[in-house]
């Protein structure tokens, strides 16, 4: 019993061993990371290259879309902000879901990705799919509740912040 914790309660070591239960539990983020990674920067390549929501008017655009939601969203000045200007807002929101995808993807800063992609999850919860009635038919606050575990966890096998872990362990004994 280390540290109080009985022995099949302990997180297994990340650097191996173990048999296919301490396998799985290592890996258990990993198809989480890969599908809200692949996804946001899906989402984001996909507004980047729809020329019709990237216009401050007209069928399709992310102007019409802040306008249509302004009156049934939880924050309307949240809103009207992103409605100064909504094409900056459209390629903020574009460009933050590629950052956040392509770092949750290579697990580069993961936590740091993941807590973007949580606040860009929050920020549409708040304002896009508020007034989904059921609250569940809005998709937004499902995503920022699986952003949660990466917020926490990062990424910490098959990521560059593991990569780089590693080699600082490395050198840190070479000096010891």
């Amino acid at each position: 019993m280390a540290h109080g914790f009985p022995p099949d309660t302990r997180t297994p070591p990340l650097d191996g061993g173990g048999g296919w239960r301490d396998t799985a539990t290592r890996y258990a983020l990993l198809p989480l990371r890969i599908f809200l990674g692949v996804t946001f920067v899906y989402a984001g390549l996909d507004k980047l290259t729809d020329s019709a929501f990237m216009q401050d008017s007209g069928a399709g655009s992310i102007g019409d879309l802040m306008r249509g939601v302004r009156d049934s969203s939880a924050i309307p000045a949240l809103v009207d902000l992103a409605l100064e200007s909504p094409v900056g807002f459209g390629y903020a929101i574009a460009f933050g879901e590629l950052a956040v995808g392509i770092g949750t993807l290579l697990g580069l800063l993961a936590r740091l990705a993941a807590l973007g992609g949580a606040l860009i999850s929050l920020s549409l919860w708040l304002t896009v799919s508020w007034a989904s009635d059921p609250y569940y038919y809005g998709n937004d606050l499902a995503y920022l509740m699986a952003w949660l575990p990466l917020v926490l966890a990062g990424a910490p096998m098959l990521s560059l912040d593991a990569a780089w872990r590693a080699r600082r362990q490395r050198r840190g004994s070479e000096y010891a």
